[in-house]
């Protein structure tokens, strides 16, 4: 299980999110089988979007992140609800790279630079929202706080940070969003700038044993911070049979008597938790049917 931890300034200038999320990062690698560099990747784009989903507040409400970098590792998605808990997909689970210039995991060099961050809310309204911003850096931190600036004019700072150990398991995940509003005071951003520039990076904390609630404590020194919710949340895949059947039944009569003649049944494998779903020839002619009607 992970800990997001909600908080404010008192003067309620200031909001911050901040969660720990080992738990979660470690079940992406042991259902994907990610190498480190996707590990990590793939892992703060999932921080991001739990972080994310908890800001709906409605229940049945959801985010969706998706990057397309053009990188090795390719389309990266990871999915929220409105409780924070996620899940995710990536194209290529396996992608080896040296590490970059600063002697780290180069997860821009494996999400690439060259493609676009696009932020889905489904808030139960005819049609989701929809925003797309273009890649600023592929490291996705500053790609999740450029699309705040740029799609929702939001002044916001993001920090997302995994570390991997030697065996490719997760050593320490993390990460925070603290989001300005409109009220706030000239002496507060200062402070607030102040704050971030000194503050470790995330996953240093997170390795620490800092919980969320004393990083969003040292994101608001000297601003008076007030914890607000606190969210236990987890890796969590909403799929179903009835689900499958769908997308099965999609596929049209002519593609399923293919199935039925040629291999007589099929398997279908959930993209965010390897979950198998096996539909006998006697499930397909049923399907067929329905098909047809």
């Amino acid at each position: 299980m992970a800990t997001l931890q909600h908080a404010m300034s008192g003067d309620g200038s200031v909001m911050v999110l901040a969660i720990r999320s080992t738990d979660i990062v470690s079940r992406i690698e042991e259902i994907h089988r990610t190498s480190a560099v996707v590990t990590a990747a793939l892992g703060r784009l999932t921080t991001a979007a739990s972080m994310m989903g908890v800001m709906l507040k409605g229940e049945g409400h959801s985010v969706t992140l998706r990057v397309d970098g053009n990188g090795p590792a390719g389309t990266l998605i990871a999915v929220s609800d409105s409780l924070g808990n996620v899940k995710a997909y990536v194209q290529n689970p396996v992608v080896e790279l040296p590490l970059n210039a600063k002697g780290k995991l180069d997860v821009a060099g494996a999400v690439g630079r060259e493609g676009y961050l696009s932020v889905i809310k489904d808030m139960g309204l005819k049609e989701p929202y929809s925003g797309q911003v273009p890649l600023i850096s592929g490291e996705l931190a500053e790609d999740v706080t450029n699309y705040y600036a740029t799609s929702e004019q939001t002044p916001s700072s993001c920090a997302l940070g995994v570390l991997v150990n030697p065996d490719l398991t997760v050593r320490a995940a993390g990460g925070f969003l603290v989001q300005l509003l409109p009220n706030a005071a000239e002496s507060t951003i200062s402070r607030l700038e102040e704050n971030i520039r000194a503050i470790p990076p995330v996953s240093s904390l997170i390795d620490q044993e800092y919980t969320p609630a004393e990083i969003c404590g040292r994101i608001l020194e000297g601003l008076d911070p007030v914890l607000l919710d606190e969210f236990t949340t987890e890796y969590r895949c909403d799929c179903s049979r009835e689900r499958v059947e769908r997308a099965v039944l999609s596929l049209g009569k002519a593609q399923l008597d293919e199935l039925i003649e040629e291999d007589h049944g099929t398997e279908v494998g959930c993209h965010f938790c390897g979950k198998l779903y096996r539909f006998s020839e006697e499930d397909l002619k049923a399907l067929r049917d329905r098909a047809a009607r």
